[in-house]
């Protein structure tokens, strides 16, 4: 063992005096508490970051590629797309703007055409339905009007119910013998979804990709293609190449640019914990360096000794920024671990409860992350490290003659 580790060893084990054991205990515990404290808040932020995101793209998909297509070119196009190797499926989509009107009531939703067969292979839609369907049921007969899901904040807001009839209005005029008239078309509610996220669930209004077509005067065409990927991570590289798979009269977006708003929130809201909790760990690193202080005076009469037997400044410096390095280790370790105790508590058991209606989950969700903990690790060492600085400094300093009739 070198000899800086050695004596550093030796001091940090015995010291003399209940204040210095004291001052001691709490540079470690404050180093655990500030460690524990900012893996655990980033921990549980991830799992709300992650939440959110899969109930974002689980209603939507990783790619959308926007731009009118007729009803013979949007299918070229969805071969073109999943031909790509990262490529999982495509379904064609629509989305156009509406009037719903109940009684009386109206409100301005976004009308999403679909097929549920093709939409099941880029998102879990189908798994939202809370009641009901996207298709028809054969007791409505022949005649019926065609069927209609919406969110279930939307039907709240208009005491809609499975069965009851509505009109939607298009935004498009029609020219008719008596002038221009507003398009209206009635619809079933046959469904209703909660897929977690309040915008979806407040704005959309699901219609058969063929009803919505009508509806919108595409004439069987679509508003573009929703694509799933084999991995969500390669959004941005991937982008390209579908651009290029469809042509350049298209636009292609990715699902973080579609949410670019709320992820920056997200992002920022990270950032911002992460300096606020750090500054723990700060103010931990300040008895470290108290306690180096310390222990410089009460082994000055030490230091002066090991000088006059040929021990270097250099020496003297590496002793204390072991001192220093083996404190912040024992802290960050015991923090980690503490850290991962309250992560599997508040994981298994509901000690926190959320109102289910508001947040659309009872539990507090928790996700570490590997290199979130690995930068509160880093970031401890380097913030303990500037601490021991000025300690090690000044007892290098010190004149062995001096420490010696002093000390």
């Amino acid at each position: 063992m070198k000899f800086e580790r050695f004596v550093a060893m030796r001091y940090m084990l015995k010291r003399k005096g209940l204040f210095a054991v004291i001052t001691t205990l709490i540079g470690v515990a404050g180093v655990s508490v500030g460690v524990a404290a900012l893996i655990t808040t980033l921990s549980v932020m991830n799992g709300f970051q992650s939440d959110i995101k899969e109930k974002i793209i689980g209603a939507q998909s990783h790619i959308l590629v926007f731009g009118r297509m007729a009803k013979d070119v949007y299918p070229q196009k969805m071969q073109a797309v999943e031909a790509l190797p990262d490529v999982e499926g495509a379904a064609p989509n629509i989305y156009g703007q509406a009037i719903i009107s109940y009684r009386g009531q109206s409100l301005g939703v976004i009308i999403r055409g679909l097929d549920p067969k093709q939409e099941a292979k880029i998102n879990n839609l189908n798994e939202s339905l809370t009641e009901g369907s996207f298709d028809a049921p054969a007791e409505w007969g022949e005649d019926a009007p065609p069927p209609l899901v919406l969110g279930t904040e939307l039907a709240m807001n208009l005491n809609l119910f499975v069965g009851d009839d509505v009109v939607l209005i298009s935004p498009q005029s029609i020219s008719t013998g008596a002038g221009m008239f507003p398009k209206m078309k009635r619809f079933r509610i046959s469904g209703l979804l909660r897929t977690g996220y309040y915008e979806f669930d407040n704005t959309i209004a699901y219609a058969p990709l063929a009803d919505a077509s009508d509806f919108l005067g595409l004439e069987q065409g679509v508003t573009g293609i929703a694509v799933k990927l084999k991995d969500m991570n390669k959004a941005e590289a991937v982008a390209p190449l579908i651009q290029q798979a469809v042509g350049y009269g298209y636009a292609v977006r990715t699902f973080a640019q579609m949410n670019s708003t709320l992820y920056a929130a997200l992002k920022l809201e990270k950032a911002v914990m992460f300096i606020i909790l750090f500054l723990i760990i700060a103010v931990a690193s300040l008895n470290i360096a108290s306690n180096l202080i310390l222990l410089g005076t009460e082994k000055l009469r030490d230091i002066g000794i090991m000088r006059a037997l040929g021990a270097s400044p250099k020496m003297i410096r590496g002793i204390f920024m072991w001192e220093a390095m083996m404190t912040a280790t024992v802290g960050i370790a015991l923090g980690v671990l503490l850290a991962l105790l309250l992560c599997w508590i508040i994981a298994t058991f509901n000690i926190v409860e959320l109102p289910g209606d508001i947040y659309y989950l009872t539990k507090v969700p928790v996700r570490m992350d590997l290199w979130d903990v690995l930068a509160v690790i880093g970031g401890s060492y380097l913030v303990c490290f500037f601490a021991g600085l000025y300690p090690a400094v000044k007892a290098s300093r010190v004149h062995p003659t001096d420490a010696i009739r002093y000390g």
